[in-house]
């Protein structure tokens, strides 16, 4: 019955993180403006560090295109550096989705993301890209290449429901812990009024074993209650069945050719 139980409140865990994703989707498609921009804004379902130094802002060069996730364009005749000037502009208006890399010779790739934690890009959008970037390119005397929108849509649409089944987030909170101050790597801390709450994004987190047992160990020094989302106790077989639930989320990841952590994860679940 214990084991029963354990698992119980493991399943119950995933499947109120599975929820907030798809009631999150809904509520931005309601209210959200299509056209905002994801990357500067936070979802107000994750839970940042709010314990310990702030990271240091870094800027990062533009990741490649990827067909799994992207519309990928190829652009002959001309080359990257003769489109970027005018690249910015269309970046904006896709909400930094939007990515151009040279591609040897006067050729480049321009790149629209098409799925992300907001669901896939709509129809309009995708026709509106291919667009734009023609026009880029006539301007410079080059041509366009483009895959069958239908299909990269239909792939997407795919993807993204695989996805939704695995976008999940861990929360232990600890309940009238004895210190609050904690060294955390890999998993966020929030405080709360009655305790703090550690957060594992396990999509978005490599190592992930080690990180939820690290995760784990840092709620446990914490010296207070551990519990779930609803306030439900979690004992040692609870943790343990968690454990076997990120691992197995990991090796559903795996089946799509996505590592959590990776710069493809971080993309796609973004």
């Amino acid at each position: 019955m214990l084991v029963i139980g354990a698992a119980a409140v493991a399943g119950v865990l995933v499947y109120n993180r599975v929820q907030e994703r798809a009631t999150r989707r809904q509520a931005e498609r309601a209210f959200g403006s299509q056209h905002a921009d994801v990357l500067l804004e936070v979802s107000p379902e994750r839970r940042e560090p709010t314990l310990g130094p702030e990271p240091q802002a870094t800027t990062k060069p533009s990741p490649p295109a990827d067909p799994r996730i992207d519309y990928v364009l190829e652009v002959r005749g001309t080359s990257a550096g003769a489109i970027r000037p005018d690249w910015p502009a269309l970046q904006r208006r896709f909400s930094r989705r939007a990515v151009l890399t040279e591609a040897g010779g006067k050729s480049a790739h321009a790149a629209l993301q098409m799925v992300s934690r907001n669901g896939v890009v709509s129809e309009g959008d995708l026709v509106e890209f291919r667009a734009q970037v023609e026009t880029l390119a006539a301007a410079h005397g080059g041509q366009v290449s483009a895959p069958s929108m239908r299909e990269a849509l239909a792939a997407a649409q795919a993807l993204d429901r695989v996805c939704a089944d695995v976008d999940v987030q861990i929360a232990l909170h600890v309940l009238d812990p004895a210190e609050t101050s904690i060294r955390h790597e890999g998993f966020s801390v929030g405080q709360r009024p009655d305790g703090v709450t550690l957060v594992l994004d396990v999509p978005r987190t490599a190592d992930l074993a080690r990180t939820y047992a690290t995760m784990v160990e840092a709620a446990r020094r914490l010296g207070g209650r551990v519990v779930d989302d609803n306030g439900n106790s979690l004992d040692e077989r609870a943790l343990a069945a968690i454990g076997v639930e990120v691992e197995s989320l990991r090796g559903r990841l795996a089946e799509i050719g996505i590592e959590p952590g990776s710069p493809l994860a971080l993309r796609l679940f973004s």
